[in-house]
């Protein structure tokens, strides 16, 4: 008598488990999940269950390593989204997104190291403002992820926190840095998208190397509250992501005025309302592009990142762009020679360790130099950026550093920049985000050469965006940076979406494939 009910029973729960092996979670997007949802396809718990076991199958299996800790939580927030859902309450624009952050973001509920063992059982008071902006946008923080340590190097994502990070393509090779960890997990599909940091390179020289799409946006756009410091008037953070239209999705939440940041009261009512409004293909027609020969042909360019960008050109020529060739910008030697950095880690690191209250680890990053707790590839890197005074703001030094915007190398190399895209009437300058690939993990250092992303919009505060361009040596991604005018991020995003979707370049790691789903998460806890 209980056959036609098993029968019944077991149909349904083979359609639910035929629904959720349907979804696929290699590459998908917000969009993806949201029409999961939405169609009932899938429950945000398993969605959140299924990048959980991807975390868990081959993070540290392949030694990846891209994550440090994942958030015990996350089921439970999906749990609330799916009663959300069920309920018919208004969600957020991210809702149920799962969201891998960069392990200098201050998340209250995990622990925020900076990279450094030091901080290993940091938990900050509250959230960054970017990541309190993406809960109230019901994405859910997953996991946080590796970076190199302190955020010193562009090179490898190594911390004596949490170890190496290798790079999702190759898994001989680095991801670059800092953001290393971010741009091979979100490569890697651990979660939808990623955030990361940028000081000189750490969002689009990790992008470039993951094939993803990250940006820098201009400083004074988005805020910093929350986030370990390297040096304050250079650092920005932002999304890194496989799509451009998750890219702007992220950057609409995480965008804006906040009054805990001072440096954004210059970007105030210079956001657009909505950055997906200029995703169009057909975006690039009757744009005008300077090709920046200077970071192309150098001594030490790859033949095959060359080749790669000289496509790009016909590529974006082919879209409709008109492209001038060459393009070049006044007194770049003499402003790339220019003394523009100020030594101010120390003190930016000893006001970020006060908003950690009485019970800060440490009070003065140098303790950690005194210690020895640090890897020894920083000890450099602790000499030279902890040189500075703790508790002697750069403007107030003797000589005073200014801080951006009043110092005045930086201000005549952004007008030299500026002044330049008048002079040959372009919108955005375009270039290869990094001129050699990835090196080999064992060569980190030795091998480092042709970071692009260093030169103009760190100094500038000009915002600059990297997109995939295609592999070089088989199948190590290359990225095409494109820079435009100050708080012209509409028009990165306008280009780098025609131009993706006129390439196509994006294509999975293949070392991380679909997996079954057999989960160990997806059961009511």
């Amino acid at each position: 008598m209980f056959k036609p009910f098993i029968t019944v029973l077991f149909f349904l729960i083979s359609t639910v488990f035929s629904h959720a092996q349907n979804f696929h979670f290699v590459e998908a997007t917000i969009d993806d999940i949201h029409r999961a949802l939405s169609s009932g396809q899938m429950t945000c718990r398993e969605i959140v269950a299924g990048y959980l076991d991807r975390i868990s199958v081959f993070d540290q299996e392949t030694k990846l390593n891209a994550i440090t800790v994942v958030n015990r939580k996350a089921l439970e927030r999906a749990d609330e989204i799916d009663q959300a859902i069920r309920n018919k309450k208004e969600l957020g624009s991210l809702y149920c997104a799962p969201v891998l952050i960069k392990d200098n973001y201050d998340t209250h509920d995990l622990p925020t190291t900076g990279g450094s063992i030091a901080l290993k059982n940091s938990y900050p008071p509250d959230d960054a403002f970017m990541v309190r902006k993406l809960r109230e946008a019901d994405a859910i923080v997953i996991a946080k992820t590796n970076m190199a340590e302190w955020a010193f190097s562009p090179r490898q994502t190594k911390s004596s926190s949490f170890g190496v990070t290798a790079n999702a393509y190759d898994l001989t090779r680095v991801p670059a840095g800092s953001s290393g960890g971010t741009a091979s997990g979100t490569a890697a599909s651990f979660g939808v998208a990623g955030m990361g940091s940028d000081t000189g390179n750490s969002i689009r020289g990790p992008s470039s190397h993951l094939a993803l799409f990250g940006i820098r946006s201009t400083i004074g756009l988005t805020s910093r509250d929350g986030i370990i410091p390297l040096a304050w008037d250079r650092d920005i953070a932002g999304p890194m992501t496989r799509t451009v239209r998750d890219g702007a999705l992220m950057f609409n939440v995480v965008a804006g005025y906040d009054p805990a940041d001072p440096m954004t009261e210059l970007g105030k009512g210079k956001r657009k309302a909505d950055y997906t409004d200029y995703l169009d293909e057909n975006a690039l027609k009757g744009k005008r592009i300077g090709v920046l020969r200077d970071l192309v042909f150098t001594e030490d360019a790859d033949p095959e990142i060359t080749a790669l960008f000289m496509k790009a050109v016909e590529d974006l020529k082919n879209a409709g762009a008109v492209i001038v060739d060459p393009f070049e910008i006044e007194n770049l030697q003499q402003h790339r020679d220019a003394p523009n950095f100020c030594r101010r880690f120390r003190y930016d690191m000893h006001e970020y360790l006060k908003t950690l209250g009485p019970d800060a680890p440490i009070k003065d990053v140098m303790e950690v130099y005194e210690s020895g707790q640090y890897s020894p590839y920083v000890k450099g890197g602790l000499e030279n950026f902890g040189a500075g005074p703790l508790d002697v703001h750069p403007n107030d030094e003797n000589p005073p550093c200014m801080e951006y915007p009043n110092h005045a190398g930086r201000n005549a190399f952004k007008a030299d920049v500026e002044r330049s895209m008048d002079k040959f009437n372009v919108d955005a300058i375009i270039y290869p985000s990094w001129t050699n690939p990835p090196a080999l993990l064992a060569r980190a250092d030795e091998d480092y050469k042709g970071d692009n992303s260093q030169i103009i919009a760190p100094a500038t505060g000009l915002p600059a965006a990297s997109v995939p361009m295609g592999y070089s040596h088989g199948n190590l991604p290359a990225g095409l940076q494109i820079l435009a005018r100050e708080y012209r991020e509409d028009l990165l995003f306008a280009i780098a979406y025609a131009y993706e979707q006129a390439t196509n370049h994006r294509k999975p790691p293949r070392r991380f494939p679909e997996i079954e789903k057999v989960t160990k998460f997806a059961k009511t806890q």
